[in-house]
């Protein structure tokens, strides 16, 4: 998978490093409604349920 997201390249010429992080991650972590309903999530038109932007959350920024 690391191979196909490393062949990656935009029209302009921008590549992809990608690396594969080994290690134990805990699985059927469920994360309340709450928790999704804080996210800045922009979902991608391909694969809404996997393709997605994640957001800063700008009222942290704003009381740094």
């Amino acid at each position: 998978m690391t191979a196909l997201i490393r062949g990656t390249k935009t029209q302009t010429g921008l590549t992809v490093k990608a690396a594969q992080v080994k290690g134990h991650y805990p699985t059927q972590v469920k994360v309340s409604d709450q928790e999704m309903a804080a996210l800045k999530l922009t979902r991608r038109k391909i694969c809404p349920q996997w393709n997605y932007m994640l957001h800063p959350r700008t009222h942290i920024l704003e009381k740094a």
